[in-house]
């Protein structure tokens, strides 16, 4: 695998072949990282794997000086995947100057939920995916399914630009007692360890409640009886919420009628480390 860290190197060593599948990360890489990655390499494309945290998307209390970082470990892990290339540009690399060009996503999408929780994310998120995408030019890029709100972002942004790009959503990879694998997991303590699966476990309860919903009440109603639940075995929940698959916004009486599809989606804070996780339903 060939490492980068300069935008004139990473170009000259695209140009070394017509069509690349993207898997942008901020590192600290778990095996559901290396899940994209093989997901990318099905394509039959070369594989390159960016590692940058990204400022833009934090907010101002938020842990971007603590997030971990560890290069030298997800370059070893990456390779042993079977990446081809690592772009690893620093922030002076990938912000020569003040980004003061954003891109601003539709506040339908991008200010509810983890939106609303955290104010300007998906406009840090959309302006730093823009610009790889704009560097690596790539032909597929490949998201996970746990980060359910941005990748429905990242598909309309490049439906709407016009990118040349296959985005390709892959399921959420989970330890074995459930948990969705996440660079934030870190975090725990090994009590809270032991209790983050409930997280997964109240998206399934409240999955299988509103099965039986026929009104937008009922499933307000399901939805503040699964958040106090949460609240009592000492979570500090966002949002525990049903909405539907196609742009997350609340099913109505005739989606409950006709079966829309829909997705269960959580973000809770469990001592100091918040976590989210989704279940389609």
């Amino acid at each position: 695998m060939l490492t980068v860290h300069t935008l004139v190197d990473l170009r000259a060593a695209l140009r070394q072949q017509p069509h690349w599948a993207l898997v942008p990360t901020m590192g600290n890489l778990h095996a559901g990282h290396l899940a994209l990655i093989a997901r990318a390499r099905a394509e039959h494309v070369p594989v390159v794997a960016s590692i940058f945290v990204n400022r833009l998307q934090f907010g101002p209390h938020e842990d971007f000086d603590r997030y971990p970082r560890t290069l030298q470990r997800d370059a070893e892990l990456l390779d042993e995947a079977g990446c081809d290339l690592l772009f690893a540009p620093d922030e002076a690399e990938m912000y020569p100057q003040p980004q003061t060009f954003r891109v601003l996503p539709d506040p339908a999408i991008a200010d509810i939920l983890d939106g609303a929780a955290r104010p300007g994310h998906f406009e840090g998120v959309a302006t730093v995916v823009m610009k790889l995408f704009q560097m690596v030019q790539p032909t597929h890029a490949v998201f996970g399914k746990k980060d359910y709100q941005q990748l429905l972002l990242i598909r309309r942004m490049v439906e709407q630009f016009a990118l040349p790009i296959h985005i390709i959503g892959l399921d959420t990879v989970r330890a074995e007692d459930g948990l969705a694998l996440s660079s934030r997991n870190g975090y725990l303590t090994p009590d809270e360890r032991a209790q983050a699966p409930q997280l997964q476990a109240a998206l399934r309860a409240l999955a299988e409640d509103v099965r039986g919903a026929a009104t937008p009440e009922q499933v307000h109603l399901l939805e503040q009886q699964a958040l106090a639940r949460l609240n009592q075995l000492g979570w500090t929940p966002d949002y525990l919420t049903l909405r539907r698959r196609s742009d997350l916004q609340p099913p109505t009486a005739q989606d409950l009628h006709r079966g829309t599809p829909c997705v269960v989606l959580a973000a809770a804070r469990l001592g100091r480390t918040r976590l989210i996780d989704n279940l389609e339903c």
